[in-house]
């Protein structure tokens, strides 16, 4: 039996990182799959009953870095912040002090570069060689204070075989001080040409990684707002209506069934049902409309979403992770912690990028110092400086798991949740979109239209029968024969050994009277006669309306049909996917006629009706064969195989449970333009991701050239180890803020085929 543990990991810091702790986890016996997330400093892994959380544990601290299980998420995300605001604290710290100290080193060293009288009233004031001493004494501190993360971090690392980037910043930094020490104070070991001092290279590196790094932790901790804001929406207490008193009571205090009070203004702390009371609920950071809901008696509510008019009070039905609130943090959680296929590439690379570097800034050295024929010595000291300095892989390890956490964020603010994160990239390669149709496509809730009671059978008598049979059912059908029968005045008595038969009907005993309601294939299954079938049956078939049967002890006792009106947002999403040159189906197990009624009233091109839910599924199956890769949205027990069996399964987050534990995306309002807005959402952050790998790859392919010194032979171009280290410092923070713009992005635009 799998099992499923978040951990916290402590220490990564680039993308090398991530790459060890995820073939440490992968290399575990047991362990079926592991996605580490430099973001948010986590890991998702699901594993077997071979293996325990310590195995789990150690694995990762084997690798070298700290790992616990999150058990408390609320508690994690507390620490998280914590520990993001005590590193950007203290990173803030250390990076005034680097600043203040690296200032006169950078003056003493560069101030002729911008004043060119000014190295000789150095020289005339203090004299070179004193310069040279106080730049010792300053760089010294800076390495062994604000610089000494880089050692403790790095040189470790360095040892265990596994380098990542403080082991490039602490040769780099190291490397460029050593040097500058022989020059000061042993300057006959080197040849007279290349006793030069490059104690700023040193300081100033240390300085803007630490700004780099300072500017990075203040974007990162921007990337988890979306579950920030989500806690946020849960009440910490709420009045809770015992023997007639109102009391405030913590939210841990209450269970189901207690009657909760809230007050217009107040947020609604569990989910319920309404009890008593009238009001308007705005459910917009539920599900993304911004219209208020009326609410009445019987209505549910969601716990986190606004009362804005009336007291209402309610009865609670779900409290602590069964809630919607709670369910929803969990998909949002799940999908930001998710490795997309593209990401395995990623990581593949950069586990091997650090060694690879090490190795290029070691050629680096050797040529040039075989090459130069002046000055060899320090031609190569700084070009091998350089090629460690801007190498670090910071911004390949953030490029993907940034865009999918602010992403997925954004979903969750517009109502769509992603489950998996994977399925963002998989929706830009689908080819169709398989529709489900009652309660997808049509608004779900079907009023009873005709009711023709056939034979000696006394009218409200059937009725009675098969709505107290109907009561024990969740289809919408069987919600409109209950309203239809309470309209009548009908009374409903309790029914037993009732039995949903899938895709065709429903079964149960009331009086001693066993009653089948369902279609004509259930009649037929139940070898039950339609001879006596009405003549208005054929009628609303023709009109692509499906007559609904029950038998009283095998007997033909009616017939009825029902109207299901189409959703007034289902035209404007097929228009639109077809203009984006997608395909679209039905598959439904209502009647051909009623199938094809509503298809041809939407344009959709193909329709599979009559059909059971292992129907749905080879339906899927064959379309994908069609067509590729294909995208199935429905809402119900029926369409959780076919949810599962597609590329991408949409669920409307209206329906049940379990066709949302089968899907990828949630929908949590039945609005279907939603759709439409997830692919949009699918496109911008794959091309943000796009971007990010871009500029990540790019800028280290380019650099790491210009940084060994390739261009200088042709235009005597060098790239200093100061601005390698600015370079190295702006990509991750180019990386994250671009992440960030899908914060705002618009997701009105079209589905955007690639």
């Amino acid at each position: 039996m799998s099992k499923s543990v978040r951990l916290s990991v402590e220490g990564m810091n680039c993308a090398s990182c991530v790459g060890r702790v995820d073939k440490a986890l992968n290399a575990l016996d047991g362990v079926e799959d592991a996605s580490v997330n430099l973001a948010s400093d986590s890991a998702e892994v699901t594993y077997s009953d071979k293996l325990s959380v310590d195995d789990l544990t150690e694995a990762v601290k084997g690798a070298g870095y700290d790992a616990h299980e999150v058990l408390d998420r609320d508690q994690q995300m507390r620490e998280q912040r914590q520990q993001q605001a005590q590193e950007m604290g203290t990173l803030k710290h250390q990076l005034w002090l680097s600043t203040l100290l690296s200032l006169p080193v950078f003056i003493l060293a560069m101030g002729n570069h911008m004043v060119p009288v000014f190295s000789e009233w150095v020289h005339n004031a203090f004299g070179l060689q004193n310069s040279w001493w106080v730049q010792l004494v300053l760089t010294t501190v800076v390495l062994a204070f604000p610089g000494a993360r880089f050692y403790k971090l790095g040189i470790p690392a360095l040892a265990r075989g596994a380098p990542d980037m403080n082991s490039l910043v602490a040769l780099g930094a190291t490397a460029a001080w050593g040097y500058s020490v022989v020059a000061t104070l042993l300057p006959s070991w080197l040849p007279s040409e290349s006793v030069n001092v490059y104690f700023e290279a040193s300081a100033v590196i240390v300085t803007l990684i630490l700004a780099g790094r300072f500017m990075e932790a203040r974007a990162k901790s921007h990337t988890s707002d979306a579950i920030q804001r989500l806690m946020s929406l849960q009440s910490k207490t709420a009045r809770v209506v015992r023997d007639g008193d109102v009391t405030e009571v913590d939210i841990a205090e209450l269970g189901k069934g207690d009657e909760i009070e809230v007050r217009p203004g107040e947020r609604i702390a569990l989910d319920g049902e309404v009890s008593s009371g009238d009001s308007y609920v705005n459910e917009a950071m539920i599900t993304g409309e911004p219209e208020p809901v009326h609410k009445q008696k019987e209505d549910k509510v969601v716990g986190g979403t606004l009362n804005e008019k009336g007291t209402l009070r309610f009865k609670v039905t779900a409290t602590g992770e069964g809630t919607v609130l709670a369910q929803i943090i969990r998909m949002v959680e799940q999908a930001q912690g998710s490795k997309l296929p593209i990401q395995d590439t990623v990581n593949r690379i950069t586990l091997w990028f650090v060694p690879a570097v090490m190795l290029v800034a070691l050629l680096t050295f050797v040529v040039w110092y075989f090459a130069a024929s002046e000055s060899a010595l320090t031609f190569a000291l700084v070009n091998a400086v350089a090629v460690l300095i801007i190498a670090c892989p910071c911004a390949m390890g953030l490029a993907t798991p940034t865009s999918i956490m602010v992403g997925t964020g954004r979903g969750a603010e517009m109502g769509v949740l992603f489950r998996q994160g994977s399925a963002l990239q998989a929706l830009q390669q689908s080819k169709g979109v398989i529709f489900d149709k009652t309660g997808t496509l049509t608004e779900g809730k079907p009023t009873i239209t005709d009711w023709i009671t056939l034979g000696n059978f006394d009218e409200k008598e059937v009725l009675r029968l098969s709505a107290s049979v109907e009561a024990k059912s969740e289809h919408p059908t069987a919600e409109a024969l209950v309203k239809y029968a309470k309209k009548q005045d009908v009374k409903v008595s309790e029914a037993d050994a009732f039995e949903a038969i899938s895709g065709l009907g429903v079964t149960g005993k009331v009086d001693g009277k066993t009653l089948y309601i369902g279609t004509s294939e259930l009649m037929q299954d139940q070898q039950i006669s339609l001879d006596s079938d009405p003549a208005e049956a054929k009628e609303w078939q023709g009109s692509g309306r499906t007559p609904i049967y029950v038998a009283v002890d095998s007997k033909l006792a009616a017939v009825f049909t029902q109207d299901d009106p189409i959703k007034s947002s289902a035209k404007e999403l097929i228009k639109r996917l077809h203009a984006d040159g997608l395909k679209t189906a039905m598959v439904t197990g209502d009647a051909e006629s009623t199938a094809k009624r509503i298809a041809k009233e939407l344009g959709i091109g193909e329709v599979v009706a009559n059909v059971k839910p292992d129907g749905k599924v080879d339906a899927v199956q064959r379309l994908k064969k069609a067509w590729g890769q294909v995208i199935f949205v429905g809402d119900g027990i029926n369409d959780a195989p076919a949810l599962a069996s597609a590329d991408v399964g949409f669920a409307i987050g209206t329906g049940t449970d379990v066709a949302i534990e089968s899907a990828d995306v949630v929908l949590m309002s039945d609005n279907l333009t939603v759709v439409q807005q997830a692919f949009a959402l699918s496109e911008a952050t794959m091309r943000n991701i796009r971007q990010n790998l871009f500029w990540a790859f790019a800028y280290n392919t380019a650099l790491i050239p210009l940084a060994a010194g390739v261009l200088y032979p042709f235009f005597g171009i060098l790239l200093s180890p100061m601005l390698a280290a600015g370079a190295m410092a702006l990509s991750s923070v180019f990386v994250i803020t671009n992440a960030l713009r899908l914060k705002t992005v618009s997701l009105e635009t079209s589905a955007g085929k690639e």
